[in-house]
């Protein structure tokens, strides 16, 4: 498998908090702010949808670390956004910055590192591990 996926390649997602995504939804929290574990999946996708372009058919990636505070509450009702950059690539071993924002500032930031697998064998693996 070879890619051409450039280093420094960026990325960016958003959407707004809604009651779904908030901390007491999810069972993270007891609060109606945006939750930690919704910012993290945001990270993730950003970081995922960056590079899905350049990978080949049948491969995608995996989240396997990831490193992040979360600095500030965001409430219902306003926009959050990610940006992700490709800071580093070693084989099949992607490595990103991310930054998240809300409409006051940074809520969060840190990195996540991704792997790059052929989805079909990887499921199967899972599949077979699993009976």
């Amino acid at each position: 498998m070879t890619t051409n996926i450039p280093t420094g390649l960026s990325g960016k997602e958003e959407l707004v908090v809604t009651p779904e995504l908030t901390a007491a939804h999810y069972g993270s929290g007891l609060v109606e702010v945006f939750a930690t574990p919704a910012m993290v999946a945001l990270m993730e996708k950003t970081c995922l949808l960056a590079v899905l372009p350049f990978l080949p058919e049948g491969y995608g990636t995996v989240g396997t670390a990831i490193h992040v505070s979360h600095e500030r509450a965001t409430p219902v009702g306003m926009r959050a956004w990610c940006e992700a950059k490709l800071v580093e690539i070693d084989r099949r071993r992607l490595v990103f910055e991310v930054v998240a924002h809300d409409e006051q500032g940074i809520i969060g930031q840190g990195r996540h590192e991704r792997f790059i697998i052929n989805t079909a064998n990887f499921m199967e693996k899972v599949r077979s591990q699993n009976k």
